[in-house]
């Protein structure tokens, strides 16, 4: 039991610079620094759901508390767009507007989890997903994946059944991946919800790239499976699909039951998401399509130039590329030193611990985070380096 000056044990395995420790030195770096670090993007979001576009003589009180659940613009707009894309009618009562994915999965984990208990987080990972199980008490199993997929030998479902133990309580999906740009297929996806019906577990679905899929179509939405839907919560944003980062606007849906209890954790958590923003974000919702498909042409085209210059496949989603640089260090260098050196040429990644234990020298890019001429100036930085 903590007692001044102790702070909480939970919180102990917890970092401020959960992206890179050479942040700070970039900011004193003189010269044009390329911040491939964080996922981002260089365009300003649909005109209609800007903040500068909502306005006090449209909107009675604008200024005021939202609805805990959310606007029922916003409410409206999620459902019908969820209805549209995947033919699925989620009950607008099941539906919870959050202040961006972030506060979603870490409500949601509140909501679900005890301390002690176990959730399984297939690796490498969105970096701040580990902080937020570890936040509530619970412990994060780390269980590479993603870049074993299709490897010769590798059987998905058996990797997750075997971190199983009677302390698990839910296995966390995050598909388009960040980091990898995987997107799962529909027999992985199988083999994953047959190890959480087998042990009764929770599915986390974080869907944060769920319109951000570089390929032909539209790839299968873990949540849509009508046999798990009782035990699926998923959680979306208007981060990545529409460049509202700024916005702090996500929602989450999932079984009557437990959408309940977590109206009741947000309650007491945030309240509410910004009002001025939660109209924006209804708007992106019903009318930014068109945005988004330019949006995804464009991130297709930078994703397939980043993957040239690393010598690796283009991603399948998503907005990151995460690549082992082994090859490319020097003898005897560590990872910090091979990122010191992308620095020193004007470019910062993100360590791939971040994204997982087992990731000691890997290395994220977000290639949507500048405009493509800076992108282009990046990776020609990078690319001697690279020895491309």
């Amino acid at each position: 039991m903590p007692r001044h000056p102790h702070t909480s044990p939970t919180t102990q395995s917890l970092s401020a610079s959960v992206y890179s420790q050479l942040a700070a030195r970039a900011r004193q770096r003189p010269g044009e620094i390329y911040s491939l670090h964080v996922g981002d993007t260089y365009l300003d979001p649909p005109e209609v759901a800007r903040a500068e576009s909502q306005r006090s003589a449209e909107h009675a009180r604008l200024h005021n508390y939202a609805p805990v659940q959310g606007e029922p613009a916003l409410l409206d707009a999620i459902v019908a767009r969820l209805r549209r894309q995947t033919g699925v009618d989620v009950d607008r009562a099941s539906v919870q507007v959050m202040c961006g994915a972030t506060s979603g999965l870490a409500i949601v984990c509140e909501t679900v989890l005890d301390p002690d208990d176990e959730v399984i987080i297939l690796s490498p990972y969105w970096p701040l997903i580990r902080g937020i199980v570890a936040c509530r008490g619970a412990r994060p199993v780390e269980v590479p994946f993603f870049d074993r997929l299709g490897s010769t030998g590798f059987d998905p479902e058996a990797a997750v059944e075997a971190a199983v133990t009677d302390r698990t309580a839910a296995l966390y999906v995050n598909t388009p991946n960040n980091p990898t740009g995987r997107v799962l297929d529909g027999e992985t996806i199988s083999a994953l919800l047959a190890v959480a019906r087998r042990h009764d577990l929770w599915v986390l679905c974080d869907e944060a790239y769920e319109d951000l899929w570089l390929g032909s179509a539209p790839p299968e939405r873990v949540w849509t499976r009508p046999d798990v839907r009782d035990r699926v919560i998923a959680t979306h944003t208007l981060s990545k699909s529409f460049g509202l980062a700024g916005a702090r606007v996500g929602y989450t849906h999932g079984p009557p039951e437990v959408m309940r209890a977590v109206k009741a954790v947000q309650t007491y958590q945030t309240y509410c998401a910004p009002r001025p923003l939660q109209l924006g974000a209804a708007r992106a919702l019903a009318e930014g399509d068109g945005w988004l498909q330019d949006a995804r042409a464009a991130y297709r085209e930078a994703g397939r130039r980043a993957a040239g210059t690393l010598g690796i496949r283009a991603p399948q989603g998503g907005t990151f590329l995460f690549f082992d640089a082994k090859p490319h260090m020097r003898a005897g260098e560590a990872l910090f030193g091979f990122l010191e050196r992308c620095l020193d040429a004007g470019v910062l990644l993100t360590p791939g611990p971040a994204c997982g234990r087992d990731y000691g020298t890997w290395v994220r890019l977000c290639f949507t985070a500048v405009p493509p001429e800076d992108l282009d100036r990046a990776l020609a930085r990078l690319a001697p380096i690279l020895g491309t």
